[in-house]
């Protein structure tokens, strides 16, 4: 007998609210398989390297970086990949594995319209911000849990 999900339609949904269901789901997918991932060579390179300095996640970045620049000019500019593809790999994979790339992207966008202080705003900002907000994430948690 076919499970509960067997039963689940997207018949009834307009076109563009179905194809906005199959980006959401390529993204998760792609999303885990990003962050799987992730979690491999963060597993690997602590065993190989130690816990001192966090080369994992310099590693990541850079990588997730090179591997949005190749994604994005290949797959928007040069082989005019899909929504689909764009998002399973851009949004889901690259930013499962690390969202620093989208980071990045947004940087060589505002850049490459010339748009200088927005960009270096939007980095320091970004910097300033995420990290204030970890810190404050931090007080809370030991706030409500001493």
């Amino acid at each position: 007998a076919p499970g509960p999900l067997a039963q689940i339609s997207l018949a009834p949904l307009t076109a563009q609210a179905r194809q906005l269901m199959q980006l959401f789901i390529l993204v998760m997918l792609g999303g885990g398989i990003g962050a799987g991932a992730r979690y491999l060579v963060q597993a690997g390179m602590v065993r190989a390297l130690g816990p001192g300095f966090p080369w994992w996640t310099l590693a990541i970045n850079v990588v997730g970086c090179l591997l949005m620049g190749i994604a994005a000019d290949l797959l928007t500019r040069r082989l005019g990949g899909s929504p689909e593809v764009r998002a399973f790999v851009m949004t889901g994979v690259l930013g499962g594995f690390t969202t620093f790339s989208a980071f990045a992207l947004d940087v060589a966008e505002l850049t490459e319209r010339r748009e200088l202080l927005a960009a270096g705003g939007y980095v320091g900002a970004s910097v300033i911000l995420t990290i204030a907000a970890l810190y404050l994430g931090i007080a809370i948690a030991r706030t409500v849990a001493p």
